[in-house]
């Protein structure tokens, strides 16, 4: 019976992998550059969305701020 997730599995096999640290740190990357241009009040309870959908490209002009549903909903493009 299981009472949930295994959240300390699911990091070990998978949020742990040097690939997803890198995402992770490159998504936490392009939040403080965009807290930088736009101020920090701009992106409260908002999201910053990676226009091209990679999370490792942080160009100015693939950045944009976006509500947490649009961007986390499978919406393409």
């Amino acid at each position: 019976m299981s009472n949930g997730r295994d959240y300390k599995k699911e990091y070990d096999t998978y949020h742990s992998t040097n690939i997803q640290k890198k995402k992770r740190a490159s998504r936490n990357q392009a939040r403080a550059l965009m807290i930088r241009k736009k101020g920090k009040s701009a992106l409260a309870g908002k999201d910053v969305h990676h226009k091209d959908r990679n999370a490792m490209n942080n160009s100015s002009g693939n950045l944009s701020v976006a509500s947490k549903s649009t961007n986390r909903g499978n919406n393409k493009g």
